[in-house]
Formats: structure tokens, C-alpha cells, sequence
């Protein structure tokens, strides 16, 4: 597949390919099929196969003499049938040399009728392309040409069963492997030793390969990957359950299975917060690692309208105020005849139109005259300028970075500082996406602060830990709201940023506190929210805007 157009790709994908190819279950089969299964040499109509990339295969019919009958993409929807040999057939990979042969049990399987089909459309120019037809869907059609085999009624459910769950639309390698089982009885791919040269692969290793996995960012194009490679081990595990496997390297397959798997069970129990939080990319090992219940956070992120209005609030879009003022628009004046033309005008037609409406004749001129916009009546012009209101929108000023104070005192503990928790994931979410810094303030009673940045740069998993520690205790918000100016004050990125208490509101400031913090806060051009998570209070004495979530 993709053998014409590979060369356009190949020469940025290499760089990647050779810190990918390590990881996944395609290096651990080349380990498994070099030094611990047998090797066939492939006959006509076998189905053979290289990998040119980490999910990217070619595939093709052997026809006779070393040749290949596969299909070669030149453009969109453009391709050839040609004959190739196994230096060509795996030209583009990136991945060695090796082809795999349609094998039952463990001799190669083929049929004549299939290779000698495959050798006649040698030649042709079909429509076969990289979107809508692949390699794959010409090998399986060059199949179709013998009758499927008797495969017990489970065997055929089975492969549907797998395929319906196929995470690729695209005719792909697992739907060519089913069809070769239907038409050839093939149970098994074995590697064709065509250059005489298989030196023993080396052990991969697999710690690599865990921690490979733990740590990349959860993101949806990521699991659809681990999902496939879930499927293709579990396949290939199948495959090689009744052969003399040594038993260490049957363990260390199955430990790498049952590492796919625990990731796909915890991203599936993370989803709804990973999707409330797109930029947060975090891993597995992250999640694993926090203490959070990501089912509450996610359903108060979905769910709490309060939230949601504080995300809209700190979001660039938000709208803070509309603006009316009188302007002078120019209309047209009745008052100065100028001439005659043609219109509708009843107020201002001509007299002798009139006229038709008398006889009953022109009476159906006159109305046809009117519908047409064909009437002679008086042209009027001249300007005048009348006062109309007009409505313009000014955007919010604040729309830089974010300076949180979170609240984790005693009070706080419990459904409180769930929520405050999820309105921090939110905010840090819509400021990462909008390349804003957020600068978090954990405190409890005096002099208890521990402070945490994250700019642009980051991800959340920083921040994911720093809010799994806390101090419990009373509550002081006198230290938290003069760190937050300070930091405004003395770090430039931090400039005019927006102050947001994230608390139950169980605090007191004295009047003499506010009078000065609301001072130096004005002078620094910024905007105070809090954020009150219990709903025992609904107001301070210190910010511009309170939301009660």
C-alpha cells in the first residue's frame, strides 16, 4: 500500500521511524518469528506482506519465480498492477526486509487460480488510490476468484465480530489476513527467509516498551493506535498458541497485552475529564499516579452551570459589556420632487394612472402595472440625517494570564474543593489552549502558601500533582490575595493578569485589609473573581465578581 506516493513521505517519516519502530507488538513479532518459528517459502496464490511503517503494510500475490503481483499507487486514484521481486516488493519499508506468507499451520497456503488471476491483471491500470482502495483490497479480490472454504459458523462470526470493532474504515491488513483464512484456510504468517540473510533479531526491550506506552499523552489518535496494536497482540497471541513458544517469552507477550489493556480500561474510566480537558495530555502513568476522582470532576465540569459561566468568563470570547451611542444616518427626504420614474409607489403615482382603474378593460393593465413596478410615479429625493441607536461590542479587557488562589483548608474538604478542583482544570484548560499563564496559589491558615506556574509551554500533568497536596487547618486569605498582587506586580508575563479566589468564602478580611489590597489592585489595572464552592456564603468584601458554583 502507498508504494508509489511512500517516497513524498518517507524522507520526514524517517527521522520519527527510528525512535517509533522500537515500541509496539511489530518489533516483538520479528523477535518471536525469527528465533522461535519456522520459515516457509511461499507458493502460487500465497498472500505475502511487509510492513513498510508502525501501521502501515504492503501486500501482494506471489505468483511464480520470486514475483509479486501487488499494486503500485501513482496518484490519488491512480495505480498500476505490476510484477515485482522481494528487493523491490519491500523497497519502501522502513522496517527491514521481512515479508510474511499466508500459511495453515506450517506450510505456506496458495491456490492457482488466485496467483494466475493475480498475474493476469499484471499491467493494468486501476482505480486503486490511498483513500477509497489500497493494496489490500486487490490482494483480497485476486482471493475472490476461489470459493471460500468450509469454516466452522464461530470461525466466520468471529472475524466479523473483529472487524465490526476494526478501528480503521480503511480496507486494512486484518480484513486481507480474514479473507485469507475464508478463501486459502490461512491460520497463521510466517516469515519467507528470501534473501538468506535472517540473523537473529534482537530481544526488544520490554520495560522500554511499558514505560513507551505509560507516558504518552491520552490523547484520542493515541488510543485509536493502542487499541489496534490491543487487537493485532491478541491476534497474534492467538496465533501462536498451540507452538513451542518458550514460556519466559509468552509471559513477557502477555504482560505486554495486559499493559495495552490496563491503558485502554483507564483512559476509557478518564474519558469525560480528557475531553473536558483536550489540552491536558496527560498519561497514563499521570492518572495512575493522582488520587482524584476524575468521574466527579468530570460531571461537575459538564454540569455545574457555575463553571461553565466562570470558563466563559475567562475565556477571550467573553463579552463584558455592550456599548449603544446615537449616530447620524442618512435616509431619504420626501420633500423635493425631481422627476418621474417607474415604481409601485400608490402614494406616489401619477394621476392619469389612475385613470385605468375606470375602465374595466385596463383595470387588469393597472393591477399588472403595479405588480410589475411599471406604474409613473413621482421621483422624490434629497437627504436628511435622522439620530438611531446603534449597538457595538467591547471586547473583555482582561484577557491575559490567570492568578489562583485555591483554598484548601479543613472547610473546603469533601464536594467543595471537588468543584473548585474541576473549575481549575477548566480555566487551566481554556488558558493553555489560548497560550495564557495561570500562576496557582494552594493556601490554608497564615503564612501557609505553596505556589505552582505553568505557562503556555506545559502541560497540566504539573499541575494534576501540585494539587494533590494541602494543609487543612483554618483559613487566612490575607497572605494568598497579597501573593497574587505581587506576583502581578513583579512579574512582567503576570502584568494586569486576573485574580481568582477559588474558596467556600469561611474567611474575614478587616476593612482596613480591603481598603489598601482594593488600592494596589486598582493600580495594577486587574480584576478580582471569587469563586465560593459551599454556597453557605454568596458574597465578599473584596472582589469585582462573585460566582457560586
Amino acid at each position: 500500500m502507498m508504494i508509489g506516493l511512500f517516497d513524498t513521505v518517507k524522507n520526514g517519516l524517517s527521522s520519527i521511524t527510528a525512535g517509533v519502530v522500537r515500541f509496539g507488538l511489530k518489533p516483538i513479532k520479528y523477535f518471536i518469528d525469527n528465533n522461535f518459528r519456522s520459515k516457509v517459502q511461499p507458493v502460487a496464490g500465497s498472500v505475502v506482506y511487509c510492513d513498510l511503517w508502525v501501521a502501515v503494510e504492503h501486500s501482494g500475490i506471489y505468483v511464480a519465480d520470486n514475483g509479486i503481483s501487488n499494486v503500485e499507487v501513482t496518484g490519488f486514484a491512480d495505480s498500476q498492477v505490476r510484477l515485482s521481486n522481494p528487493t523491490d516488493f519491500t523497497s519502501k519499508s522502513t522496517m527491514g526486509k521481512k515479508i510474511y506468507v499466508s500459511c495453515h499451520d506450517s506450510h505456506a497456503v496458495g491456490h492457482d487460480k488466485v496467483g494466475n488471476y493475480a498475474a493476469q491483471q499484471v499491467g493494468e491500470r486501476l482505480f486503486y488510490g490511498l483513500v477509497f482502495k489500497n493494496c489490500h483490497e486487490f490482494s483480497s479480490s485476486c482471493l475472490k476468484q476461489i470459493p471460500e472454504q468450509d469454516i466452522s459458523f464461530w470461525g466466520k462470526l468471529w472475524g466479523e465480530f473483529t472487524d465490526f470493532f476494526d478501528p480503521e474504515w480503511e480496507f486494512t491488513i486484518r480484513q486481507l489476513k480474514r479473507n485469507a483464512r475464508l478463501h486459502l484456510g490461512a491460520n497463521k504468517w510466517r516469515l519467507w527467509d528470501w534473501d538468506g540473510n535472517a540473523a537473529n533479531e534482537p530481544e526488544p526491550d520490554w520495560q522500554a516498551q511499558q514505560d513507551y506506552f505509560q507516558q504518552q499523552a491520552l490523547t484520542p489518535e493515541f488510543i485509536r493506535q493502542l487499541r489496534y496494536e490491543l487487537l493485532e497482540t491478541r491476534d497474534y497471541e492467538q496465533e501462536i498458541a498451540d507452538e513451542n513458544i518458550p514460556k519466559h517469552i509468552r509471559q513477557k507477550l502477555h504482560q505486554f497485552r495486559q499493559n495495552l489493556e490496563d491503558i485502554s480500561d483507564t483512559y476509557q474510566k478518564a474519558e469525560a475529564f480528557l475531553n473536558g480537558c483536550p489540552e491536558a495530555k496527560l498519561s497514563f502513568n499521570d492518572l495512575q499516579n493522582s488520587p482524584e476522582d476524575f468521574a466527579l470532576l468530570a460531571k461537575e465540569m459538564a454540569q455545574n452551570q457555575g463553571i461553565r459561566e466562570l470558563v466563559r468568563k475567562m475565556g477571550r470570547n467573553y463579552v463584558s459589556e455592550e456599548i449603544k451611542q446615537r449616530v447620524k444616518v442618512p435616509t431619504r427626504s420626501r420633500s423635493e420632487v425631481h422627476g418621474v420614474a417607474l415604481g409601485n409607489d400608490l402614494m406616489r403615482m401619477l394621476p392619469n394612472e389612475m385613470a385605468l382603474l375606470d375602465d374595466e378593460t385596463l383595470e387588469t393593465l393597472f393591477y399588472s402595472r403595479l405588480l410589475e413596478s411599471q406604474l409613473q410615479c413621482y421621483e422624490l429625493q434629497g437627504i436628511s440625517l435622522i439620530d438611531e441607536e446603534q449597538t457595538t461590542q467591547q471586547q473583555k479587557a482582561q484577557t491575559g494570564p490567570v492568578v489562583a488562589c485555591l483554598d484548601t483548608s479543613s472547610s473546603m474538604a469533601g464536594e467543595p474543593l471537588i468543584k473548585a478542583k474541576a473549575a481549575l482544570f477548566a480555566i487551566a484548560n481554556i488558558l493553555q489552549r489560548e497560550q495564557r499563564s495561570l500562576y496557582v496559589l494552594l493556601f490554608s491558615d497564615s503564612g501557609q502558601v505553596a505556589e505552582f506556574a505553568l505557562n503556555h509551554a506545559d502541560n497540566l500533568a504539573g499541575l494534576m500533582r501540585f494539587l494533590q497536596q494541602g494543609f487543612g487547618g483554618g483559613t487566612d486569605y490575607e497572605t494568598p490575595l497579597n501573593r497574587a498582587l505581587e506576583i502581578i506586580e513583579q512579574q512582567p508575563e503576570f502584568e494586569k493578569a486576573d485574580v481568582l479566589m477559588l474558596s467556600d468564602g469561611d474567611c474575614n478580611l478587616s476593612d482596613e485589609f480591603v481598603r489598601h489590597w482594593k488600592q494596589k489592585k486598582e493600580r495594577l489595572n486587574c480584576t478580582a473573581y471569587s469563586v465560593l464552592c459551599n454556597g453557605s456564603r454568596t458574597e465578599d468584601n473584596f472582589s469585582d465578581e462573585i460566582l457560586v458554583l
